[in-house]
């Protein structure tokens, strides 16, 4: 075991079984994604500094709250979009030609992040915690993390927010207070991603909703391989500012 970390802590999981999981302790170290458990977990501990957690996305991995510990998750395999394979349904290209939101970029992160923690009908609390959203907001004061808003009739119905490291996008979470709000916000980020020649969206765990968009699992070898190429190049300058979608699609 590396001197870096202080151990293996015994982690009781929703079946109360027992998993050895890394210990971090504070110096700025994960141990090598390879030695995760099959669901992903790799380590426990740690903080949420800058540094630590954009670390962490160079190296593939993000944080999850679970009680009063900070997770540390690498899965393999990865949930990923290339953004030349978004699909957009019928359905919604009608929603986004009918004008019926305005989506911005950096305008409102911590509203957006106080949306994505709200309660949500399919979900058990949050694990959007307090010292989440102080964690993400130091990042976007940094310009690394953005929000993507979603407005209606002048008020904020949906969004989302997620890293950006050089030209790679690692999402966090979305919400939407009105149908489709939030998923014109994530075709809207797609599309300017694809502008600014980004290769992939991190989706990080599978779910039906971004599979419709055309999003698929990768070997995580295969995901850190896109990760080490991305965060290299050039990040596009913070904050981001958006064209309506219509002047993009008809470029």
């Amino acid at each position: 075991m590396s001197p870096r970390l202080s151990g293996v802590f015994l982690f009781l999981d929703q079946t109360q079984g027992q998993l050895p999981v890394f210990t971090l302790n504070k110096e700025l170290y994960f141990p090598p994604v390879s030695l995760a458990e099959p669901d992903g977990l790799l380590a426990i501990g740690g903080d949420l500094s800058p540094e630590r957690l954009l670390l962490a996305y160079k190296r593939g991995i993000f944080p999850w709250y679970e009680g009063e510990y900070i997770l540390w998750w690498s899965p393999d395999p990865r949930m990923v979009l290339f953004v030349e394979e978004l699909h957009v349904s019928r359905s919604l290209r009608k929603t986004i030609r009918s004008g019926r939101f305005v989506v911005t970029a950096d305008r409102a992160f911590s509203a957006v992040m106080t949306g994505c923690a709200e309660p949500r009908a399919d979900a058990e609390g949050t694990w959007i915690t307090t010292e989440m959203r102080a964690a993400y907001a130091r990042l976007a004061a940094l310009g690394y993390a953005h929000s993507i808003e979603a407005w209606g009739d002048g008020q904020l119905v949906g969004g989302l927010y997620g890293v950006a490291i050089g030209r790679i996008f690692f999402g966090e979470s979305m919400f939407a207070r009105v149908p489709d709000a939030s998923k014109v916000a994530f075709v809207t980020l797609v599309r300017h991603l694809q502008r600014w020649q980004f290769r992939m969206i991190d989706c990080q765990m599978p779910t039906a909703h971004l599979a419709s968009f055309g999003a698929r699992e990768i070997p995580r070898r295969d995901f850190l391989v896109e990760v080490n190429r991305a965060v290299v190049e050039p990040p596009v300058p913070a904050p981001w500012t958006f064209e309506p979608l219509s002047t993009i699609e008809s470029a």
